[in-house]
């Protein structure tokens, strides 16, 4: 093959993959508002200048479409954290930091976090996105280990937690201080906000 043919392949590709990725993030808002079991593959052709039939073009099926999207978004989610890690200078502004960026994104982006736990359980019973529900989690696990362990050392003290056990404990008040917003409760961004960094004190070792 000459290289002006390998050229023109690359760049087909770079195009397939440019327009997959923008779809995907075109869809995130439709499946977001309407949940996953509710929202087909129509749905998302709306929210896009494609058609349904086009729409398959670039997807298997909606659950090749809803592991890109969600990948995308919580990739990115998982790392909202690392500017807090790499420039906080105090325990006390660290812990402050964090509560807050915890509480905005809460607030701010509530559907999306919806639609997180809504896939994580519809991923218990069907296999077509599990392995990118398994590798989010993953990253979100070692995310939240990664707070921890900075906010230990800036407090001169060791984890009292397992990482599971960390990840299990700050993903539980999330999501139900989620719950509690989304019915109504617009205290709950203040109390995550307070209750973020008190759970971080509790994960350290008495002094």
């Amino acid at each position: 093959m000459s290289t002006a043919m390998e050229r023109a392949d690359r760049a087909s590709v770079d195009k397939f993959g440019q327009r997959r990725q923008m779809l995907a993030a075109s869809a995130l808002a439709a499946i977001a508002e309407r949940g996953y079991a509710r929202t087909g593959m129509r749905d998302i052709a709306q929210h896009s200048e494609l058609s349904h039939g086009s729409l398959h073009y670039y997807f298997d099926d909606k659950d090749d479409l809803v592991a890109l999207a969600v990948w995308n978004y919580k990739s990115e989610c998982a790392r909202r954290y690392d500017p807090i890690i790499e420039t906080a200078q105090t325990s006390e502004e660290f812990a402050e930091r964090f509560g807050l960026e915890m509480s905005t994104t809460m607030r701010d982006e509530a559907s999306l976090h919806r639609l997180w736990y809504d896939l994580r359980n519809q991923a218990l019973f069907t296999e077509g996105f599990r392995d990118t529900i398994v590798r989010i989690d993953a990253l979100l696990h070692d995310m939240v280990w990664a707070v921890v362990v900075r906010y230990a050392e800036l407090e001169g003290r060791a984890p009292a937690l397992a990482p599971t056990l960390a990840y299990g404990l700050f993903d539980g008040l999330f999501q139900n201080t989620l719950i509690r917003y989304l019915r109504g409760d617009a205290s709950a961004v203040d109390e995550l906000r307070e209750a973020a960094p008190a759970l971080l004190r509790t994960a350290l070792q008495p002094t």
